[in-house]
């Protein structure tokens, strides 16, 4: 008997930040930089829920490591959920990230294909600054991941540089601002960024895909 899907819908900013040089190439159907790719993707929860359980102000990010691209899975990934979460609020975002509450072909369903190998989570306060016009944001979870947005810059002048990055059929975003990140993760999946890829975004996520 088919399991019965749950209604859920997550809004807030998001964020993906990786290994790769500037301008993601996943996004482009191409291999990542350096062939395989480590880095992070999550949201804060403007507002959401899953069922009847509201997540309106949690937080979460994964971090990931694929020994090549993607679409070839094989990944490793580590949920990280806000600490504030209660047991009904912590099993509603592994339901969700879990796929089992998509269509195919959505970010989720697509995410818990590729990814063979789930550690364990980690429950921690996280702290997020976003500003999407600056091209700046914060993840802080102590012990377990820092990371940090700027813009990218004119490697003649140091002036900012502004990319958007549009896909009309995005399953992760449908616009984003393109900017450059660095990353330290000390979780279980352990990784040092100097300069690499930030994708920054605001988005609706159902069980349908983006909301337009």
């Amino acid at each position: 008997m088919p399991q019965q899907r749950t209604d859920w819908r997550l809004q807030g900013d998001w964020i993906k930040n990786c290994s790769c040089a500037f301008g993601c190439p996943c996004d482009f159907n191409a291999r990542p930089t350096q062939g395989w790719c480590k880095g992070l993707l999550g949201m804060r929860i403007e507002r959401g829920h899953f069922g009847p359980t509201r997540l309106d102000g949690l937080s979460f990010f994964v971090t990931v490591h694929f020994p090549g691209p993607l679409h070839e899975g094989n990944g490793t990934a580590q949920p990280i959920i806000d600490e504030r979460a209660t047991p009904e609020q912590r099993d509603a975002l592994f339901q969700i990230l879990s796929g089992k509450h998509s269509d195919e072909g959505t970010l989720f369903h697509i995410f818990g294909l590729i990814c063979s190998q789930l550690l364990d989570p980690i429950f921690a306060p996280i702290a997020v600054g976003f500003d999407l016009d600056g091209r700046t944001a914060r993840v802080s979870i102590p012990g377990v991941l820092e990371t940090e947005t700027r813009p990218i810059r004119n490697p003649v002048t140091g002036a900012p540089h502004r990319v958007q990055l549009v896909i009309p059929d995005g399953f992760e975003h449908i616009e984003a601002e393109i900017a450059s990140s660095r990353i330290e993760s000390t979780g279980g999946i352990r990784f040092s960024v100097p300069e690499g890829h930030s994708s920054l975004a605001r988005v609706v996520q159902t069980p349908t895909g983006l909301a337009a």
